[in-house]
């Protein structure tokens, strides 16, 4: 895979899971409601730090096990193809119908930025889809760490348009995920995405 099209695959990929409404998105939209737009983007800020942090670790252990040996890789490749092809399976077959925003605590208080962090960084499964989704974007001969810290860089940036998007139209967000045709679709289209990723991981070569 050359530089561009690993890039344009990524940014792709990476936009499509971003629109995608999880954990991250019920925070800004909770906090957006109740504290208003400030304290989201703090929590927006703060769930960009978490980002980087997993992306550290994964950078530096991913850089190790990559060169550690071809068997390391292999291993790595083919855990990570399975768990996509199994996030694939489940957002296919059972994708969600509705998307409950508010349902869980949003009180009053505190540093939202610290929350946002925290809720990233105490949250294993970024880690997990990091070391399974981004080896097949690092192009042949290109250091690991590097594009790494490239790729979640595209990540947050991504994330951080989207979040302010959904602070400035709060009202309408929430509405749209609370109808069940546009969660489900999105849950399969992600899901569809996540198959062919898995796909082609583990037919790549190091």
């Amino acid at each position: 895979m050359s530089v561009n099209d690993a890039l344009l695959a990524y940014s792709l990929a990476a936009l499509l899971l971003t629109l995608t409404p999880g954990l991250d998105t019920a925070l800004i939209l909770r906090t957006a409601t109740v504290e208003g737009g400030k304290k989201a983007f703090h929590a927006a800020l703060g769930i960009d730090a978490g980002c980087f942090i997993w992306g550290a670790v994964v950078a530096f252990g991913l850089g190790a096990l990559l060169a550690a040996s071809e068997l390391a890789y292999n291993v790595l490749k083919y855990c990570g193809a399975a768990y996509l092809c199994w996030l694939g399976v489940q957002l296919l077959l059972r994708p969600r119908r509705k998307f409950d925003a508010f349902e869980s605590d949003a009180r009053p208080g505190g540093n939202w930025f610290i929350r946002g962090m925290l809720g990233n960084v105490l949250n294993p499964k970024m880690g997990v889809f990091y070391v399974s989704f981004l080896p097949q974007f690092i192009p042949t001969g290109h250091s690991p760490v590097v594009w790494t810290f490239l790729l979640v860089s595209i990540h947050v940036l991504i994330g951080t348009l989207w979040s302010l998007t959904l602070i400035a139209t709060t009202r309408y967000a929430s509405g749209l995920f609370k109808i069940p045709a546009v969660v489900k679709w999105m849950d399969r289209i992600t899901g569809g995405v996540f198959m062919l990723f898995a796909a082609k991981l583990a037919v790549s070569s190091r």
